[in-house]
């Protein structure tokens, strides 16, 4: 079974950081893509950042571009979202979810974490 766990979120003010986490544990799979998507409440599930591994790039939505970075520790199967300089329309329920290729559209992905609640006020 493919399990993905976030954590790290929690509450901020605008301006600060927060660092995210994903643990994923089942996918033996050595190439493919972990994307971060958001979900603010009536609003549609949007892309943030997607990493490919391998070394691949990784791709930023534009409103999170210079703000957020992606980064991965293979030896704990955990990839990290750095937010800096928060927003108030940064505050989304925030997943991790794996696909076999990199891409930011939600309906390619396979599976997903349960999510992890970033609230950034003014």
């Amino acid at each position: 079974q493919v399990q993905l766990v976030e954590s790290g979120g929690g509450s901020v003010q605008a301006g600060g950081a927060l660092r995210l986490s994903c643990v994923a544990s089942g996918y033996t799979y050595s190439n493919y893509a972990i994307g971060w998507f958001r979900q603010a409440p009536g609003k549609e599930r949007e892309g943030v950042a997607v990493m490919y591994t391998g070394g691949g790039r990784t791709l930023y939505a534009d409103s999170v571009k210079g703000r957020f970075t992606t980064s991965q520790d293979n030896a704990k199967n955990t990839v990290y979202l750095q937010m800096n300089s928060l927003k108030p329309e940064d505050t989304a329920m925030y997943y991790c979810a794996i696909s076999v290729m990199p891409t930011m559209r939600v309906a390619d992905y396979n599976y997903w974490g349960q999510g992890t609640q970033v609230t950034v006020s003014s």
